[in-house]
């Protein structure tokens, strides 16, 4: 469950800039196609977040589609999952949104 570790490390970030203030909300953007599943995000926070200033924290997961552009025919199309064919049937496709894996925003205070 590599959710885990990408919690641990935006609760860690988060822990840093929040220089001892608690955290109420942590907002993150987390494209589609990063294969990582909100719901186990969502748990994981919780765990991480324990005794530290994130605790009781809400988190809040924006989660962009993905989006791909075939170099073959030029045409922007949305892409559910890593499976990279453009319907013309060109597997010389650029991602162009879906991979974001960011923090947004947090509240402290």
């Amino acid at each position: 469950m590599h959710e885990l570790a990408i919690t641990q490390s935006v609760v860690d970030s988060v822990c840093e800039r929040a220089a001892g203030r608690p955290v109420r909300s942590v907002r993150v953007r987390v494209g589609v196609l990063t294969a990582v599943v909100p719901d186990s995000m969502q748990f994981c926070f919780g765990l991480v977040a324990e005794g530290t200033v994130a605790e009781g924290a809400r988190l809040e997961i924006d989660q962009p589609p993905g989006a791909g552009r075939c170099r073959t025919c030029a045409i922007e199309f949305t892409l559910t999952d890593l499976i990279l064919l453009c319907p013309c049937g060109s597997a010389d496709v650029e991602i162009t949104s879906g991979q974001e894996l960011q923090i947004v925003s947090m509240k402290v205070g």
